[in-house]
């Protein structure tokens, strides 16, 4: 449905005055605002035909119009203006990774918290797994007798480390043996094909030591699925109760977060930088009352994950994508940074 200029100028200020007042907007408000020489008259006549082409709705009886989800759609897609991030901002962003010698998992937790505390939505932030992720390095740390602690490095970053007992007196020969022997097995092998056949195959492969070292063995393929399946950190779920419009709906979405799996499909890694979910268009019941704006960041050269929020309809799209945008490339950054000096 094509729109005329002043169509599109008309619809641009009644989402930005919506989004920062959260109030229906009337035809006097804008003919006050609007640097175009027309009278309330014609700009009623321009917000009749939006109304009737679905682009606003008109809440109970009130004399104004809000945004409708397709309103908000054009509006991203060709009206909204972007500004570049200031320094103050950008300074603002980087104070919030000012930190030495990250944990990468507590890094993309802090992520999370530092999201939803800057947006005032839930934030959301991930390590999905790429199908090209690789095992990079398996190491093993002696922590008693009969106790040693598996770390794994993937391609993308992910450290990972599990606690296994065995049932033998743990030496450095041992460990040393075994580190260089599972490192030849599984070191550039990409983590998705890592499977339990693959793994009992390894198991044969060590001979009469397969029995003691199968626990390490199956310890490893843990770590290996939990790689693959990617971990995600949530922070401010409950930051959506504050939202009238989100009414009965915040209570599930706060449930829904809770399922990694939901999650998953939801913040999978997309071909485009942006992805942008506007209430109906978003197919998961829990949503069609809210937003989702996700973006990812990048380690050596590939898509290692995401960072997101999921917050009321009425969001500051042109402050939260450059903001958001930012914010991916200083995490991956530091994560990149992170794995490079492993």
């Amino acid at each position: 449905m094509e729109l005329s200029r002043r169509q599109k100028v008309i619809l641009s200020a009644i989402v930005e005055n919506f989004i920062r007042t959260g109030e229906p907007v009337g035809s006097k408000l804008l003919s006050g605002q609007m640097n175009i020489n027309v009278s309330p008259a014609t700009i009623r006549s321009d917000m009749a035909s939006l109304f009737e082409k679905g682009f606003l709705e008109q809440p109970h009886t009130s004399a104004g119009r809000i945004p409708s989800h397709l309103g908000y759609r054009e509006y991203i897609d060709s009206l909204m203006v972007c500004q570049p991030l200031t320094k103050e901002e950008k300074d603002q962003i980087d104070s919030l990774f000012n930190v030495r010698n990250p944990d990468p998992d507590k890094l993309l937790e802090d992520a999370a918290d530092a999201l939803s505390e800057y947006t005032g939505c839930a934030g959301i932030t991930s390590s999905i797994t790429a199908r090209d992720v690789k095992v990079r390095n398996i190491d093993l740390i002696i922590a008693g007798a009969n106790t040693v602690v598996i770390l794994l490095i993937a391609s993308n970053g992910v450290i990972k480390n599990k606690v296994c007992r065995v049932d033998f007196t743990v030496t450095a020969e041992l460990v040393e043996f075994f580190k260089k022997f599972v490192n030849s097995r599984l070191s550039g092998r990409s983590i998705q094909t890592i499977s339990t056949t693959y793994i009992n195959s390894v198991s044969v492969t060590l001979g009469e030591y397969s029995r003691i070292f199968n626990p390490l063995l199956a310890a490893i393929f843990e770590l290996c699925k939990e790689v693959s399946d990617g971990q995600y950190y949530i922070s401010g779920g409950a930051k959506l109760l504050e939202y009238d419009e989100l009414g009965r709906l915040a209570r599930d979405l706060i449930t829904m977060l809770e399922s990694q799996e939901r999650l998953h499909r939801l913040f999978g890694i997309e071909d485009t930088d942006f992805k942008i979910l506007v209430g109906k268009e978003n197919s998961t019941m829990e949503l069609v009352g809210s937003s989702l704006v996700a973006t990812h960041y990048i380690i050596g050269g590939e898509k290692a994950g995401t960072v997101g929020i999921i917050g009321p309809v009425r969001l500051d799209y042109a402050k939260i994508i450059p903001h958001l945008t930012y914010f991916a490339e200083t995490l991956g950054k530091l994560l990149d940074d992170t794995l490079e000096s492993e």
